[in-house]
């Protein structure tokens, strides 16, 4: 190892192994948080993934083989009704985790997460997980207050899809889909977005022309362009201002 890497702490997470042996620069918001000694834990039991777009991270109702720290991309939490069809009830990015049942040591996963935009992670298996978390004590305490984020979008979102009109809800879905990804281009179909708000695609169509004609986004095959962020915010229901205002409450909480 070079003088150069030696200096670089695991805290600052400048550049770690996984498993596979390859040195990677960690973007993940939960991992870049914790102390030194907790982050080489985790890292040298995960092996870093690509995952790409439509990649299933966990199955409703089947046993978790693995969870992931998001690096980059975007997963989508969806409820499968019996019927096939899907809505989405959360989103999570290089902020967040998949694979929270086990952090209360259940093995099975109450809903589908899927990749909706191409992406990578580290991955842990569940077995490795539960042993890291008995030493960790940083890593648990951030999964649990990242639960409780996820759940508030989750009750946000189900209020969304049945109170609020299709373009302000793909309003809100893009502002989070960028927040997330960080970019301004979100490379989705409408057939996709319809089944992310649970609505029909037409349905999906005239919001997508309502905001382009508005000037906020453009559309074209297979990718949508956000043109006026600030716009788009005023165009979004309440329910992104929302779920942003409670998630800044308790950063600002687990700050003092």
């Amino acid at each position: 190892m070079s003088d150069a890497k030696t200096r670089m702490s695991a805290k600052t997470v400048s550049q770690q192994a996984g498993r596979d042996g390859h040195a990677r620069a960690t973007q993940n918001t939960i991992l870049r948080s914790l102390p030194s000694k907790e982050l080489n834990s985790v890292l040298t039991t995960s092996e870093f993934v690509e995952l790409p777009t439509h990649t299933v991270l966990n199955e409703m109702s089947e046993p978790i083989a693995f969870a992931y720290f998001i690096e980059s991309g975007l997963a989508s939490v969806l409820n499968v009704m019996e019927d096939g069809k899907s809505v989405e009830v959360g989103l999570t990015g290089k902020e967040g985790f998949v694979g929270l049942p086990l952090l209360v040591g259940f093995t099975s996963s109450p809903s589908r997460v899927i990749m909706q935009i191409d992406g990578s992670g580290f991955r842990i298996s569940a077995k490795e997980f539960a042993a890291a978390l008995t030493e960790c004590p940083a890593l648990e305490k951030s999964l649990q207050r990242f639960s409780q984020e996820m759940g508030v979008q989750a009750t946000q979102v189900a209020a969304c899809n049945r109170l609020h009109e299709v373009d302000e809800r793909l309003a809100r879905w893009l502002l989070m889909s960028q927040d997330r990804i960080g970019e301004n281009v979100v490379p989705l179909t409408q057939e996709f977005l319809a089944h992310m708000l649970g609505t029909r695609r037409a349905s999906v169509t005239l919001a997508a022309g309502m905001l382009q004609k508005a000037g906020l986004i453009t559309y074209s095959r297979g990718e949508v362009k956000i043109e006026n962020r600030k716009e788009l915010e005023d165009a979004a229901c309440e329910c992104y201002a929302a779920i942003n205002r409670q998630s800044q409450n308790w950063r600002n909480e687990a700050k003092k």
